[in-house]
């Protein structure tokens, strides 16, 4: 029975997470002359672009212009990456690799991230777009994790049951996204403690551990 494998972005393929938070606290220095800490924006990992932002602004008690700040945001990442281009996290080309050759097995992109700023992320890692049967940004769904809705568009697209999905998440918002979703999750402990992805069915400090045997075996339990 045909199963997929759906792969968020930030802390899953590449750790952007250090180079987003220090293009964040770049962005409230230039634009609002407010000095913020990187750590500040742990909690809102895998919440979207905008509430990332949005969700610190809030702790300081400053009023932002959302878009800009995005788009601030945005400029500084990439001015970072070129200085310091990122690799695929470890296991996640094996196992796409993996996918792409199992008969049974669909692949599938879910990111809370504007695709202007995760296609390039992703395919500097060496991944095609095309390996993936579907690729969902945060430009294609109005409610952003831990709601659902990213989950269960994707689901549908690949014309897959949500019960027979496997989500790689790193984020308590994204693990919280794919269980409401009713999907099997595996949270890599990359951005966050374990102890704080504990809702997942699978908590591994790298996605090396996971084999496509393993993952089917997992689908089957949940049946």
């Amino acid at each position: 029975m045909a199963w997929a494998m759906i792969f968020d972005v930030d802390g899953v393929v590449v750790d952007t997470e250090v180079l987003n938070a220090r293009a964040s606290v770049m962005m409230f220095a230039e634009l609002y002359g407010t000095q913020v800490d990187a750590e500040d924006f742990r909690e809102f990992v895998g919440t979207g672009d905008e509430r990332y932002v949005e969700g610190v602004a809030e702790k300081y008690g400053v009023a932002i212009d959302v878009e800009l700040a995005v788009e601030r945001r945005k400029e500084n990442f990439f001015k970072l990456l070129r200085d310091r281009p990122l690799a695929a996290m470890a296991g996640v080309l094996e196992l796409v690799q993996a996918g792409r050759e199992a008969e049974d097995c669909k692949l599938a992109i879910a990111t809370s991230g504007n695709k202007d700023k995760q296609f390039p992320v992703i395919t500097g890692t060496g991944l095609r777009l095309e390996y993936f049967d579907v690729v969902i940004t945060g430009d294609d769904v109005s409610r952003k994790k831990p709601d659902p809705q990213i989950y269960l568009v994707t689901a549908e697209r690949l014309a897959i049951e949500p019960s027979r999905c496997v989500v790689f998440e790193d984020a308590p918002a994204g693990v919280a996204a794919a269980k409401a979703a009713g999907m099997v999750c595996v949270a890599v402990t990359s951005s966050v403690e374990a102890e704080k992805l504990q809702a997942a069915d699978l908590v591994v400090d790298s996605l090396v551990e996971v084999t496509i045997d393993r993952l089917r075996g997992m689908l089957e339990c949940v049946l």
